[in-house]
């Protein structure tokens, strides 16, 4: 039940951004998060978004370098202390997190998404799962 992201290298000057931005905008591709790092040379999006495979295929015809990952999209309830009762399961599960961003919103109210990239993808999930965590699908993500 792992959720797709993209991940699009970025030259890091100005516009950049803009122009991925744009080429998703022009083709109603709908954004669910963002998450951006950079270093002095480039940059890396890591986006999350309702039609995966079809924004990375755009992307690409429109000579960007993106690749699909599978991470993991936790919900948690958005209320103080949500995250630390959380990152208590990957504690508990042995699960080292290798990166991780967050969004709000969606049809369900008070609730927060997690997204984490951790190495062993269906191990994570199935230990996480077991701990009555609600990890979302693909299909759910583009509903949201």
């Amino acid at each position: 039940m792992s959720v797709k992201q993209i991940s699009v290298f970025l030259e890091n000057r100005p516009g950049q951004l803009k122009k991925m931005t744009g080429v998703l905008a022009d083709a109603k591709v709908d954004m669910r998060a963002l998450s951006l790092a950079e270093t002095s040379e480039f940059g890396i999006a890591r986006i999350i978004v309702d039609d995966a495979y079809a924004a990375v295929n755009l992307l690409k015809d429109n000579d960007f370098v993106a690749s699909l990952t599978s991470v993991l999209a936790v919900e948690i309830p958005d209320e103080a202390g949500g995250l630390d009762k959380l990152l208590t399961y990957f504690a508990d599960a042995n699960v080292n997190i290798e990166y991780m961003y967050a969004f709000l919103g969606g049809k369900k109210e008070k609730k927060a998404y997690m997204i984490f990239r951790v190495a062993d993808t269906k191990k994570a999930e199935i230990s996480l799962k077991k701990s009555g965590l609600y990890i979302l699908s693909q299909e759910e993500i583009e509903e949201i």
